[in-house]
């Protein structure tokens, strides 16, 4: 568990939900935007919204919370919120539901990554040097044949 962030929601939850809609947080300076979202919040069709982003101590925070307006940070930046549905690897999933859910704990900081698996294949979300990793796995013939045995 995190010190800072606590145990998160119970992700077993997600476990059955579609995932409906992905909004991302996006960080830009002098009018270039990062290739990569800061955090993502995951839209089910049970009307909940899960955050995924990262701590100042390198864990990976999960919660229940809603995207926020865009933050201007002065001569910093900006934060802009956005729908995402083709910006993220959680895009071939919409629609689907969740299958399975798989953390990662690392001991004095907490988790470290979050799986989801889809019909679809599999997304996981690490903090990656404090900054927040989403990567995809596209689902294999032989993925779902062992989950099925």
């Amino acid at each position: 568990m995190c010190r800072l962030h606590g145990p998160g929601p119970d992700l077993a939850a997600l476990v059955g939900r579609r995932l409906t809609a992905v909004v991302a947080s996006w960080y830009s300076h002098g009018g270039e935007r990062a290739a990569e979202p800061v955090v993502v919040w995951l839209r089910d069709d049970h009307g909940g919204c899960t955050f995924v982003g990262t701590g100042a101590d390198w864990c990976l925070i999960v919660a229940d919370d809603r995207p926020h307006a865009d933050v201007d940070l002065g001569d910093l930046g900006r934060l802009d919120v956005r729908d995402a549905p083709h910006g993220t690897p959680f895009a071939p999933h919409l629609g689907h539901p969740v299958l399975a859910v798989r953390q990662e704990h690392a001991p004095g900081t907490g988790r470290t990554a979050l799986e989801l698996d889809f019909p679809t294949g599999t997304v996981r979300c690490e903090s990656w040097d404090g900054d927040l990793r989403i990567t995809a796995r596209p689902e294999h013939a032989d993925d779902r044949a062992g989950r099925r045995a």
